[in-house]
């Protein structure tokens, strides 16, 4: 099911408070599905009413936001760093290799955030606010609705080195996969192969795809896991030195929707990235029996999505006294100063 412009988002947002009293014991005792059920009521609605605003003319967003979220929880945990500007204590992780002229949503960010403040001033956390976009993308696409623990603060600084190291490759092998996955702490194979079937809908570039096209691994030749149909796909889209920056679908079936048609398309050679199709054609991986499973089972992968996505939205939070709630997600909250003069007079600059 893709998206549709007679979804109610308003019947969704109740639904989904209505789910979150019913699901907040099943949180951990740090972050809880009703954390703003008193404090924001509206907040589902605003978050969703922005998103099924912006699909009438993006179909990409959906997909967009929810990288954005993983870009941003694979670095120093789900803090909205990632959605920081450069500033004078700091370089912004938007200019790192994995994230620069690739990433995007941010002005869907602002319009979101701009709304949450108004009817709920210094309330919501911008990483709470990704978090839940990104759900609300997933269920809009067709996906599985979960109850996201919420109470994240957003972090003061971002992590621009981190950002260029941590984050994987379109190119990584299957072991590298694994280890960077491992390093932030998803050690499961299934929550590798339940997280990459984010990319059951949104588009890649062409200039991470063409290495496999016509010199994979410096052989001059296509990478041999390609569907030789689908390669020549591939080259008709993507010319060797071409423009590098125009967009493939990664599922060429179903390009919008989020269903299982991605572990398919790996079965049958038709992976559009390298990270991608190494989960079913490394030899002997025991990814490969989790890619046949979800490719034949929609509860199956929805099940497993659901929790590496909550897994993954724990990553070291930020909660309590720590970090701040940002009233605008690209900048630090102006620090405040109280200061004495000779007169005794305390003033805050």
């Amino acid at each position: 099911m893709g998206f549709s412009p007679s979804f109610s988002c308003s019947a969704m947002g109740a639904l989904i408070l209505g789910c979150l009293l019913l699901q907040a014991s099943n949180s951990n005792a740090q972050l809880r599905p009703d954390f703003y059920f008193r404090t924001c009521p509206s907040v589902f609605r605003i978050i969703g009413d922005t998103i099924v605003d912006e699909l009438r003319t993006d179909p990409r967003i959906a997909a967009s936001i929810l990288r954005l979220h993983f870009h941003d929880c694979f670095v120093r945990g789900c803090d909205a760093s990632i959605l920081l500007d450069n500033s004078t204590s700091f370089r912004t992780e938007k200019d790192a290799a994995p994230n620069k002229n690739s990433v995007r949503g941010f002005n869907v960010i602002d319009r979101m955030k701009s709304a949450i403040e108004r009817a709920c001033p210094r309330t919501v956390s911008c990483a709470d606010m990704l978090t839940i976009a990104s759900q609300i993308s997933v269920l809009l696409s067709g996906g599985p609705w979960w109850p996201v623990p919420l109470g994240r603060r957003d972090s003061i600084e971002a992590f621009f080195n981190l950002a260029n190291t941590a984050l994987p490759s379109p190119f990584s092998t299957l072991t590298q996969l694994k280890a960077a996955f491992a390093d932030v702490g998803l050690n499961r194979a299934s929550d590798l192969v339940a997280l990459s079937g984010g990319h059951t809908f949104g588009r890649a570039q062409c200039q991470f795809v063409t290495p496999r096209l016509y010199n994979f691994n410096g052989t001059n030749r296509p990478d041999p896991s390609l569907n030789p149909t689908y390669l020549v796909e591939l080259r008709q889209l993507c010319p060797q030195n071409g423009n590098g920056t125009v967009l493939v679908n990664f599922d060429p079936v179903t390009p919008n929707a989020f269903d299982r048609q991605y572990y398919t398309n790996l079965r049958n050679g038709k992976g559009l990235i390298q990270s991608d199709q190494v989960l079913f054609s490394t030899p002997g991986a025991d990814t490969t029996t989790l890619v046949n499973q979800y490719s034949s089972n929609t509860f199956a992968f929805f099940g497993a999505f659901v929790d590496a996505m909550i897994r993954m939205g724990n990553l070291r939070p930020l909660t309590g006294t720590q970090g701040e709630i940002r009233q605008n997600c690209r900048v630090v909250n102006p620090r405040i100063s109280v200061v004495e003069n000779d007169d005794g007079v305390v003033s805050s600059i």
